[in-house]
């Protein structure tokens, strides 16, 4: 780097900060929010709408001009309102990083601002620093540099200062590098900058965050509609005002029914009723412990078929409990009853505990004290009495292992903890070593990190102590495996997901060992599922990936580039994922997902703001829930946009098929507007309370490619929307010739009222409403029966009789009406026994 234990100069550090710049996060640049509020205008169908609405006030009927207009402009700033929650992971990256560093400059030391520190920089470490660059450490004394958010890893990393021969090695394994961003847990360190801003691996996933938003599939399909159902639209108008030209009738009447028929066809009120649905959804979700971020993802967890979890947290406790002690026989026996090696595991530790706060220090130490406290109450404080600390060798990265030298009778005793590996060369008696470190393999094989105790007994105690000297000629007291074991409601969660036809995937920036132990216990991976570690997955080539990454069940040291590939890998074979992190290694794979789920609890700012969810528990089964809560909500969604394109579809068989059978126009556009708005849009929104179906979490996810109106629901929308037209054109047809002045009225009514009748039979799919239970949806039943009060209304008061262009009604009139209306009820009914005798056949 061309630098010196003495720094940069004034000089290199100019010349240097104009090569390579500040020491920033770049910010992507943002929308205006006029351009983001002119976005929401572009929709095709909102397009159709305004030029209906501008014709219509042309030819001079204002109050529908004024109408629809307002209804546009409800539409945008419903969109406006959500899209102005714009992304701010850039901005929550450069927070993260540290305000100020101490320098070595010019041999002087100094604190500087961290946004001007330059590659070549010496960078003073101490516990509780943030690091300020990415560094090549140069001098370490106990240095622990806590990496999680980065790298995925459940411990502080031990740093050393020694050159790694591995080729290429993972993050997780540069214990001669510190990161940016990343927190000094313990002891000091110097390091040279090689990299600063864009360059550092912070920056690098901040690059990696610079990618286009994942559409979801409601998003997809609404489009998809929107296209196909204008395009329709125009079409229809354009023959209907043909048919009506060539037959002489006058061209600007023609032009007002077809601007009928366009405002007849366009749902109005769905684009709103699938906004408060949603929002529905993710208040009652908080209740759940999920905070939804963007409202499409509520939709989008009903579509999931992977889920990739973090395993630290989210499938287990993120604390560490010991699950295997194994005591060796010694040569002295200092408590009665007690083994040496629990005496060694309670006088061999840092953990600090004031008052009634929680124990703080090392999480390996506090689950060693926590166990001893459960299983010997107070007997730390008696121990520290009987054996008090005169001396200590704290852990290092080099040795593997931590000394603490305590008061015994007239002499003293040495308790040495660490790696197996490192214990065993150091003591007296090697003759049981094969057997100790198989028994440590098979303890790690479980996933466990096993730790080894030692002990020597020592006359006087060296002025200056040496590391040779005082960890050597050690008798060997045991060794303890811990584990972050599973959360509880894990392996049920996985078994639920399972069922509803959704894999499970872990992805973890722990060991192989650990995340297969896990995997294994909590149901994860079966015998047919692979497990790979970031190295194997370098290896693997593009296709060969792309061919196993089904059957992948277990990503152990993986690179945030690499989870953001797994991510795209499984996007490309069609899947839609869920992607649940906590770090900042994760955001660019949570931002890439078709959801991202961050940790409430764990979770960094920057992973919270790249995320479309937020777990306040930090639980895997939580997710479960949401996805439950998410089918709930497809399917009701599904529902009102049945009822809504059915009740559209009635109106548009009405216009387009009475002018060819002889008849009047039988709406006007304020009776069709009323329809949609009013009739359509209470029971409509009503309908997003509807309770979860029986089989909602025993039916695969929808396919990605699954159409709205899959499963029959177009043939539904044709036939109960020809129904209504024959109904209402049949009461049109009977009272015009009967020279009822009250005819349009009739019209009027019997669509609305026929349209409350449907909304009551679609709330399920195969039940029966008489065995579902009327009143198991009440807002539904509220809903259903202020609209009838609003609808006579609109018939008996003579205000709305001037607006609505209606005429009061005979009792008989209106009973006749709403006599028709119920028939649409039943035939809906009946529909559900034919397909249920049919699907029983």
């Amino acid at each position: 780097m061309g630098s010196s234990p003495r720094g940069l100069t004034h000089e290199m550090v100019e010349e240097r900060q104009r090569e390579f710049g500040l020491n920033q996060i770049a910010e992507k640049r943002k929308k205006p929010l006029w351009l983001l509020f002119l976005h929401q205008l572009k929709d095709f169908m909102i397009l159709v709408l305004a030029i209906a609405a501008i014709i219509s006030g042309i030819i001079g009927d204002i109050t529908d001009t004024i109408i629809i207009l307002v209804i546009v402009l409800l539409n945008a700033i419903i969109g406006f309102a959500q899209e102005y929650k714009a992304e701010k992971a850039m901005e929550a990256l450069k927070k993260m990083g540290a305000p100020q560093a101490t320098l070595v400059r010019d041999g002087i030391k100094a604190n500087v601002s961290s946004v001007d520190i330059v590659p070549g920089d010496i960078i003073v470490l101490e516990a509780g620093n943030i690091v300020a660059a990415d560094l090549r450490l140069i001098e370490t004394h106990s240095l622990r540099i806590e990496e999680s958010s980065l790298t995925g890893e459940s411990f502080a990393i031990d740093k050393s200062t020694s050159v790694i021969s591995e080729k290429d090695p993972p993050l997780g394994d540069r214990f001669n590098m510190a990161y940016k961003s990343t927190q000094v847990t313990n002891g000091r360190g110097k390091g040279i900058v090689i990299a600063t801003g864009m360059n550092t691996e912070i920056g690098k996933i901040a690059e990696m965050l610079q990618q286009p938003e994942t559409v979801t599939p409601l998003q997809k399909r609404m489009t998809e509609f929107g296209k196909k159902l204008s395009y329709l639209i125009i079409v229809i108008c354009i023959i209907l005002f043909l048919i009506g030209w060539l037959r002489g009738e006058n061209a600007v009447k023609m032009l007002l029914v077809a601007i009928s028929l366009a405002v007849a066809a366009i749902p109005e009120a769905l684009p709103a009723l699938i906004t408060i649905a949603l929002a529905r959804g993710a208040k009652n979700l908080v209740k759940k412990n999920v905070l939804i971020r963007k409202l499409h993802a509520v939709e989008t967890l009903g579509s999931v078929t992977f889920i990739c979890s973090d395993k630290t947290g989210t499938l287990t406790q993120n604390k560490m409990k010991i699950v295997e002690s194994v005591s060796y026989p010694t040569t002295i026996d200092l408590v009665d009853g007690i083994p040496v090696l629990e005496i060694a595991m309670a006088l061999n530790q840092d953990v600090v505990k004031l008052g009634n706060e929680k124990p703080a220090g090392d999480p390996t130490e506090i689950a060693i004290v926590e166990q001893l406290q459960e299983k010997h109450s107070n007997i730390l404080s008696k121990f520290f009495e009987q054996f008090p600390r005169v001396q200590e060798l704290p852990f290092d990265s080099e040795r593997r292992s931590m000394t603490t030298i305590h008061k015994f009778d007239h002499r003293f005793i040495a308790f040495t903890k660490g790696a197996v590996e490192s214990i065993l060369p150091r003591l007296t008696n090697q003759s049981k070593n094969d057997e100790i470190s198989q028994k440590a393999d098979e303890m790690s094989a479980k996933g466990n990190r096993v730790l080894a105790y030692a002990y020597r007994i020592l006359n006087t105690i060296p002025e200056h102590l040496k590391f040779n000297e005082i960890e050597n000629e050690l008798e060997f007291a045991g060794m303890v495996g811990m584990i972050d074991p599973p959360r509880k409601e894990a392996r049920p969660a996985v078994n639920d997901c399972r069922t509803a036809g959704i894999n499970v995937v872990m992805i973890t920036g722990d060991h192989k060992e650990t995340a297969a132990a896990v995997a294994r216990e909590i149901g994860i991976v079966t015998a047919k599922d692979i497990l790979l570690s970031g190295k194997e997955l370098e290896k693997l080539g593009e296709d060969e990936f792309n061919e196993q990454v089904e059957k992948i069940k277990v990503y152990a040291r993986v690179s945030p580039l690499q989870k953001l590939n797994i991510v795209k890998a499984l996007q490309k074979k069609n899947h839609f994922v869920a992607m649940t992190g906590d770090g900042v290694n994760d955001a660019p794979s949570l931002k890439r997902a078709d959801i991202g789920v961050a940790m409430g609890i764990m979770g960094t700012d920057v992973s919270k703001e790249a995320s479309d969810m937020i777990l306040l528990d930090d639980n895997f089964a939580t997710i479960v829930k949401a996805v439950k809560e998410g089918r709930r909500i497809y399917d009701n969604i599904r529902k009102f946009v049945k009822y809504i394109m059915t009740c559209n579809s009635a109106e548009i068989w009405t216009i387009f098929l009475a002018p060819l059978i002889g008849l009047p126009i039988p709406l006007l556009p304020v009776h069709i507007l009323w329809i949609n708005l009013v009739t359509d849009g209470l029971p409509g929104l009503a309908l997003s309370a509807e309770k979860a179906e029986k089989d909602v979490m025993m039916r695969p996810p929808r396919r990605t490619n699954e159409s709205l109106f899959s499963e029959g629901i177009a043939y539904h929308i044709v036939w109960v929307g020809l129904l209504m037209a024959f109904l209402t054109l049949g009461i049109q047809a009977w009272a015009y010739h009967n020279q009822n002045a009250h005819w349009q009225t009739m019209v009027f009514t019997v669509l609305s009222l026929a349209q409350l009748g449907h909304v009551s039979a679609i709330r399920s799919e195969k039940e029966f409403i008489f065995k579902k239970g009327f009143f198991s949806n009440r807002p539904l039943l509220a809903a259903v029966v202020f609209t009838f009060l609003l609808q006579l209304a609109v018939i008996y008061f003579p205000f709305a009789n001037k607006i609505f262009k209606t005429q009061p009604l005979s009792l008989s009139e209106l009973l006749i009406c709403i006599g028709i209306s119920a028939i649409v009820f039943h035939a809906v009914e009946l529909e559900k026994w034919v397909k249920k005798k049919f699907r029983l056949k």
